[in-house]
């Protein structure tokens, strides 16, 4: 079924939200409203963040010949009415939109709670093969009714169509919703004025040298300390250093510590505790199975919001009696695993949202040329948090009311990168690939910017 949307052309009408707080100024919360938003199998509806989805026409029927359905609950979104109503079934859509540079974002909620009917399906992109062999339950952790959102990076010639199609492999095709946003190549992210960077440049008296003491402290850990990570993190040049204008962070299988590889985790706890602000990191990431490169950030106080535990368990990272975590949040600005190459993940956890509830809010953007260098950001305010690649938003996280359990992120956190083998998410695809090591986690610059004057803050005691 041909499903064509003919849509004025125009300029795109960026739209305003205002969440009124006692102290906060209004928020434009609609970056990334696209000229399609479409709610599948549902009626209009204004999402957490203002992005506004016009209704399907296909309508919810009984009787098996509907194509438009709905389950009872979805789970990991702001927005579950989004992800409730679906389309199922073979599907093309064909969407008339000038020459340009669009993101192209896939909502999608697997309704089966059982394995009766396996599901399998391609997703095809200007004709192009973009998702082979896509399974919604197993990119979701395996887990049915969450929400899962995949953004992909296409063209439109003059004169083309945006055209999208589901096609069967097994079971039939669900899709949620579509977004399309353009992509302006003169535009550039609405920053403030530069407050802490590190350009990897400073002027060394040797071409190889660690990281500045002053900006960055070294983790040296175990293998198995955190995630069932099969490195130890090490302090050595080998696995961690700046050359040639930028910080390498490498992964070698070797032996030491008791562990079968070694690589490299540094932090800013300390040197830089930032709260609010624009986070640009430029990096490229590894390939090969069993890489887990990060690019995220911890609260400096990890007790803040902890209820089992306070600062004299001295550590407590990977100590599963103390729930600073989640309790305390964390924000994972990138996240690369190998078996998945190209699908790069934005992901926030608190108590209210996390893994182990099935229950973490996330979005994910597809990166073709993810071994070249992108501009991984996080736009994060006393009301929300924006995920983007290279200017461009995939994924964004509103705060729901005043508890910390959903939003514990009123407090300074600190920046980490590292460069994680295996782990529960690294071999989730299967054994670590020891031939593609060693592995380069490479960043080009790492920068702060305060919040734009539109979006400033200048108090916030909502917390206390």
């Amino acid at each position: 079924m041909l499903l064509r949307l003919l849509l004025l052309i125009g300029l795109l009408q960026m739209g305003c939200v205002s969440h009124t707080y006692a102290d906060a100024q209004p928020l434009k919360t609609a970056l990334n409203q696209g000229v399609i938003s479409l709610n599948l199998g549902g009626q209009f509806l204004t999402a957490s963040d203002g992005r506004r989805f016009t209704a399907d026409a296909c309508k919810v029927t009984e009787g098996s010949l509907s194509q438009c359905r709905r389950m009872a609950t979805v789970k990991g979104s702001q927005d579950p009415e989004l992800f409730v109503s679906y389309r199922e079934g073979p599907q093309s859509y064909a969407f008339d939109l000038p020459k340009g540079s669009y993101a192209v974002t896939l909502h999608f909620a697997e309704p089966e709670l059982q394995d009766l009917v396996p599901r399998q399906f391609q997703v095809e992109l200007q004709g192009q093969l973009v998702l082979p062999d896509f399974d919604v339950k197993a990119n979701r952790d395996g887990h049915g009714q969450a929400a899962l959102s995949r953004t992909l990076l296409t063209e439109v010639a003059e004169g083309e169509q945006l055209v999208l199609r589901l096609v069967p492999l097994r079971g039939l095709p669900i899709l949620s919703g579509i977004e399309v946003l353009p992509i302006s190549q003169s535009s550039t992210l609405d920053k403030g004025a530069l407050i802490w960077s590190d350009e990897f440049d400073d002027g060394a008296e040797s071409p190889v040298q660690s990281p500045s003491i002053d900006r960055w402290q070294y983790d040296i850990w175990p293998a198995g300390k955190v995630n069932s990570e099969d490195q130890t993190y090490t302090d050595r040049l080998k696995n961690v250093r700046v050359e040639a204008g930028h910080l390498v962070i490498e992964a070698h299988r070797e032996a030491l510590a008791g562990a079968a590889y070694t690589s490299g985790r540094i932090h800013t706890k300390d040197r830089l505790d930032v709260r609010y602000g624009v986070i640009e990191v430029k990096a490229k990431l590894p390939e090969g199975q069993g890489t887990w490169p990060a690019i995220w950030m911890l609260p400096s106080d990890a007790f803040k919001f902890a209820t089992t535990c306070d600062a004299s368990v001295g550590e407590w990272q990977g100590n599963g009696a103390c729930d600073a975590w989640p309790n305390s949040g964390e924000i994972d600005i990138m996240e690369h695993v190998g078996f998945d190459p190209g699908v790069v993940h934005g992901t926030v956890h608190s108590k209210a949202y996390y893994w182990a509830k099935w229950n973490q809010h996330k979005g994910s953007v597809l990166v073709t040329s993810f071994t070249e260098f992108h501009r991984y950001q996080l736009i994060w305010t006393a009301d929300k948090l924006v995920w983007l690649i290279d200017d461009i938003p995939y994924f964004s996280y509103v705060r729901e009311g005043n508890d910390w359990e959903s939003w514990p992120f009123n407090e300074p956190f600190h920046l980490i990168l590292n460069l994680a083998v295996g782990g529960n998410w690294g071999r989730a695809g299967g054994p670590i690939d020891d031939d593609s090591l060693p592995a380069r986690f490479e960043v080009d610059y790492v920068r702060v910017y305060a919040l734009p004057d539109s979006q400033a803050v200048e108090k916030d005691e909502r917390s206390q």
